[in-house]
């Protein structure tokens, strides 16, 4: 039976960043996102108005600074031998994401069947962010059946990877699920909880249990 491996990215495959906090860190903004990101966890600032602002802070950013972000992230080490290995057990992976998508998607050449990230204008900026394509973690479980449509997997035999509490609904929508780097709130809500630096060692606690 085929099973279907959720990833969220930021601080689940990044470990203690994300992806605006990277592409912020090329643009010499680290202080502008870590503000910005303060007042979506603690002031109820909506997923696409966080996208809005982000859009304005960077409005310069460039293909090579994103390329630079991306490479320069602090990767889970691992993720493409986790990836390999589930396509070789014949399951899917698959990675969701509020982050946008021409970052998120950068990780479909890493072995990930499926990527999605919030809908941003492509990079150089020439658009504006248009808010009704950014996700929110409702929309997770959205695509999450969308993708078991896709597949031929049932929501019930997959398997979610989070690491906040954006990660709650998918969460509670899947059988198994793993916090990875996590604070209480969601190990609370998961079926298994790692703390360190390999994702190999995360995807261990579930692989011999199929």
């Amino acid at each position: 039976m085929a099973r279907l491996h959720l990833f969220d990215l930021d601080g689940t495959l990044i470990r203690g960043s994300a992806a605006a906090v990277e592409i912020s860190r090329q643009l010499g903004l680290s202080d502008e996102i870590a503000a910005l990101e303060h007042h979506f966890a603690r002031n109820g600032l909506t997923p696409d108005e966080f996208a809005v602002r982000a859009r304005e802070l960077w409005e310069g950013l460039t293909q090579d600074q994103l390329i630079a972000a991306f490479d320069g992230a602090p990767w889970m080490e691992g993720i493409r031998e986790v990836w390999a290995d589930i396509r070789t057990r014949g399951d899917h992976c698959a990675v969701i994401s509020l982050s946008p998508d021409f970052f998120v998607e950068r990780l479909l050449p890493w072995g990930a069947h499926a990527a999605h990230g919030s809908r941003w204008p492509s990079v150089p900026f020439t658009e504006p962010v248009d808010r009704s394509g950014i996700l929110d973690a409702v929309a997770k479980v959205k695509i999450a059946n969308q993708l078991c449509a896709e597949f031929e997997v049932k929501l019930d035999e997959c398997v979610a990877y989070g690491d906040s509490m954006s990660d709650a609904h998918i969460f509670a929508a899947v059988p198994v699920a793993v916090a990875v780097n996590a604070d209480h709130h969601l190990s609370e809500l998961a079926t298994h909880a790692y703390t360190g630096s390999d994702l190999r060692e995360a995807y261990e606690l579930v692989r011999f249990r199929q």
